[in-house]
């Protein structure tokens, strides 16, 4: 199956680093023109050579901005006032006893990880239905289902974007957009392995304590590993082709097998 996304305009946010990188980086292979997203040029700048090293004469557009207050929101939207294709990839994640996660810790994670997808998809919708082709992701996670218990503000966002992209979906039935949230498994980031390392045994090497972390915490994993960022990007970009034209309203997985259930 060769994904030709030619003439195609994308936005992937949060994509300086791990998951949103990669997926910018496979949807550029694609063919895509690509908007690179993070808080600062700096980091935009350093992600757009990276990416640029890996795939030749990749069309990225720099789209520095803070998504989740209104001047870093009018900035993208002006680098990028149309896509054809956006990827709402952006998110925060960290253990937090659950009696201790304030209102404001709430507020945070409720604001980054679903409202900035809410606010772009609400912006760029409306152009693709009026062109009648467009394809909206949004990243989600297998705590999405299973709620861990040492980040639950982390898993409630992840469900509620399960329900909106199922809601903006049906906003866009009938049309040629089509509208997915992505389960991701537990994926190997530097952030993750930050995290990995507060949960087992510092001194470890990479190896064993990726082993150990999947066996004492993420048991459920039929792949027993954690997934490498390209194999999240496979799917999105697959997702965002013409070959996926049948596929929306949908929650696919791509968990290693984590979520212990026949349908998400």
């Amino acid at each position: 199956m060769r994904i030709d996304l030619s003439g195609r305009t994308a936005l992937v946010t949060g994509s300086t680093q791990g998951i949103g990188l990669a997926i910018a980086t496979g949807l550029a292979a694609a063919g895509a023109r690509v908007g690179v997203n993070g808080r600062s040029g700096q980091s935009v700048g350093r992600a757009i050579e990276t990416i640029r090293g890996d795939v030749d004469n990749a069309d990225l557009v720099p789209a520095p901005g803070d998504l989740t207050n209104d001047d870093g929101t009018a900035a993208v939207l002006t680098a990028l006032p149309n896509v054809d294709i956006l990827v709402n990839n952006l998110g925060i994640f960290g253990e937090q006893p659950a009696l201790e996660i304030t209102d404001d810790d709430w507020r945070r994670y409720f604001e980054t990880n679903v409202l900035t997808g809410v606010r772009l998809t609400r912006h760029y919708l409306r152009r693709q239905l009026d062109t009648d082709w467009g394809r909206i992701l949004f990243i989600a996670s297998d705590s999405a289902i299973a709620t861990p218990a040492e980040m639950i503000h982390y898993g409630v966002s992840k469900t509620a974007l399960l329900a909106v992209s199922r809601g903006f979906a049906k906003t866009a039935a009938g049309s040629g957009v089509t509208v997915n949230s992505v389960i991701a498994g537990p994926t190997e980031t530097d952030g993750v392995r930050d995290f990995v390392y507060q949960l087992v045994d510092e001194s470890l090497p990479w190896e064993r304590a990726q082993r150990e972390f999947m066996i004492k915490h993420r048991a459920n994993s039929l792949l027993q590993r954690l997934i490498q960022p390209a194999e999240i990007a496979n799917m999105v970009v697959y997702l965002s082709s013409p070959f996926a034209s049948a596929t929306t309203g949908g929650a696919v997985r791509v968990d290693g097998g984590y979520t212990d259930a026949i349908l998400p």
